[in-house]
């Protein structure tokens, strides 16, 4: 959809990736470490600087005490530190339950462990799974619970109950709990609670976050994990052959980042729940019926009312249209699970204002014609 916009011109609603920088302190500390010469291959496990803040981080916000020396791992973004984690712990035939619709990533990763990938559905408009299908998706075949919290691409922050019952089911089925929270600092009034903080949940969960969405680096690709040290021990085995190490001068940078004061934190939040808002209301406004996002980068919205029942086509429409990219949420379901999801799409608000604004008045064409 990106290349699509690229050659239609159209604005790109599509990919989830900020058109502005970010904060000054991290941009100028990746400057010095370059003039610093911090160009050469920083240590497997990550840069000590970065891994320390990652602790700091951790206890700061969430009262996690993570060992810097061997509870974290540096990552080529969120990204790798999922590709290593299910390469790593996931074997031909082992069930590694998610939430549906979900990142694409995940889908193949466990493809290519040799992993069956089962689904909990989360529904338009509200995304709060059932309990019950989440009980029965979860037995003593799972070896890995993955839980996006916030979730791209619907942009729900799971419930205390919800998080609750995924500690008690990996608990009583021996399952190993990997979270994605790399939204964790872009809520929107839901407060965000990793699992990892539950009771019982510590020893058997992988947290995964990283720099790009807090800081607007998504080029950076600087992720992390914190987990038990045996299984940091076990994921490492793999990401070491994967990218081995990556971004040099982009750790100690994200380590700034990281000490930044919370007003840094909320301050971003805020700016772009105002963009989220801008984004709604022009939806809205076309005749979509729109979800509002808790968290992220991702509003989700069905065109269903505007008389469009599949959001593919739709999308390979819009551009012409419309002049607005968005991509359609069954690329992030199973081909045999699209129904519920046929008419809906997901758009990026993660721009400048000016660019939403003009998108929205692109696509308030859609209801003129």
């Amino acid at each position: 959809m990106s290349a699509l916009a690229v050659r239609t011109g159209a604005i790109n609603l599509g990919q989830g990736f900020p058109d502005e920088d970010g904060p000054t302190e991290v941009l100028d500390a990746a400057r010095q470490a370059i003039s610093d010469g911090v160009n050469q291959y920083p240590p497997g496990i990550g840069a000590p600087v970065l891994r320390e803040a990652i602790a700091a981080h951790q206890r700061r916000f969430y009262g996690l005490e993570v060992d810097a020396a061997s509870e974290v791992l540096v990552t080529a973004g969120a990204t790798e530190a999922l590709a290593a984690t299910i390469l790593a712990l996931v074997d031909t035939g082992d069930e590694v339950v998610t939430f549906e619709p979900y990142y694409d990533a995940y889908a193949a990763l466990i493809a290519r462990a040799g992993g069956v990938h089962r689904t909990v559905p989360l529904r338009f408009p509200d995304w709060r799974p059932d309990p019950e299908e989440l009980r029965a998706a979860i037995t003593d075949r799972t070896r890995l619970i993955v839980v996006n919290s916030p979730h791209n691409p619907t942009g729900t922050v799971l419930d205390a109950d919800t998080l609750a019952l995924v500690v008690e089911l990996a608990t009583r089925h021996d399952a190993i709990i990997v979270t994605d929270e790399v939204y964790e600092h872009l809520t929107f009034g839901a407060a965000h609670t990793p699992i990892a903080t539950l009771p019982g949940a510590r020893e058997r969960t992988i947290s995964i976050s990283s720099g790009g969405k807090t800081f607007s680096t998504t080029g950076w690709k600087i992720g992390w994990l914190t987990a038990p040290a045996s299984l940091v021990t076990s994921v490492l085995a793999v990401k070491q052959y994967l990218t081995f190490v990556n971004g040099a001068p982009f750790q100690p940078a994200i380590a700034v980042g990281l000490g930044l004061p919370d007003s840094s934190f909320t301050d971003a939040a805020a700016a772009l729940r105002g963009k989220r808002d801008v984004l709604a209301a022009g939806l809205t406004a076309a005749g979509f019926a729109v979800s509002l996002p808790e968290a992220g980068y991702f509003i989700v919205a069905d065109a269903a009312p505007l008389g469009y029942d599949d959001g593919a086509a739709f999308c390979r429409q819009l551009p012409e249209r419309a002049g607005v990219v968005g991509v359609p949420v069954s690329a992030f379901v199973h081909p045999d699970r699209q129904g519920a999801y046929r008419s809906l799409v997901r758009f990026a608000f993660c721009k400048r204002l000016d660019v939403l604004e003009e998108a929205s008045a692109r696509l308030a064409a859609l209801s003129a014609g």
